[in-house]
């Protein structure tokens, strides 16, 4: 019975991750069982909550997730929500969030901050996660590629406050945006903080708390307070 169970279970995952998709040997089936009930009732709450109604469209909703100005937030296929997540989508192009995405709980996506100055708005590709407690601030555009694997509390901040005229408030100054582009295969450690204008490079590695400034090249590994590159991934 158990093997039949585990079967199953790995049928119905790598109908949403994909062929090659492979549970551990070593999982007990009653945490199998567990896992699936609880994934059963997240992609219940999707199609309860009207979020997606048709099978191609299916994904993951956890608790409390709230989704505000809906019609401008696309989520794809066996992307997972998790619980107490925030989206807001109001924005020129929204938020879109590919296929077999995963956002940790308590994250924020926010693509604009004030409804004065409307925010360029976020895409995260496809296969990419973001940790619990993060914050996405995409008032000026953030670009996060596919297979890009981030820690928790990672923060991106893609504009910046004007702050030149001391007669006037800074809250009245405007703001500066340059946006935030993050390349496909990048691992990101947590509590990584992106400032705008920032480019990471394809495959890079930025160390846990490092800020990130301008650009950090392909295939470099980067760390510190601004962040700089400390090696190559090859050894060079």
């Amino acid at each position: 019975m158990s093997e039949i169970i585990r079967n199953v279970v790995q049928r119905l995952a790598r109908t949403f991750r994909g062929p090659s998709y492979q549970l551990d040997p070593n999982v007990p089936v009653t945490a199998l069982m567990g896992f699936s009930m609880r994934r059963a009732i997240a992609l219940f709450r999707c199609i309860l909550r009207g979020v997606a109604l048709k099978p191609g469209k299916l994904f993951f909703v956890g608790a409390a997730v709230v989704l505000r100005n809906r019609g401008l937030i696309h989520i794809g296929r066996g992307a997972t929500i998790g619980n107490h997540v925030l989206i807001d989508g109001l924005s020129h192009n929204g938020v879109v969030i590919g296929d077999r995405v995963s956002i940790g709980a308590y994250t924020i996506i926010e693509a604009t901050g004030v409804i004065s100055n409307l925010g360029v708005g976020c895409r995260i590709g496809n296969d990419s996660g973001i940790g619990a407690f993060s914050f996405i601030g995409a008032g000026g555009g953030v670009d996060i590629g596919e297979n890009v694997i981030m820690g928790q509390y990672v923060s991106f901040h893609s504009e910046n406050h004007c702050f030149g005229d001391t007669g006037l408030p800074i809250r009245m100054q405007g703001v500066t945006r340059q946006g935030i582009v993050i390349e496909d295969d990048c691992w990101i450690g947590a509590k990584v903080t992106f400032m705008d204008g920032c480019h990471v490079g394809k495959g890079a590695v930025i160390a846990a708390g490092a800020v990130v400034r301008g650009e950090i090249p392909p295939y470099s590994v980067a760390a510190g307070v601004p962040a700089k590159v400390i090696k190559k991934r090859n050894n060079e």
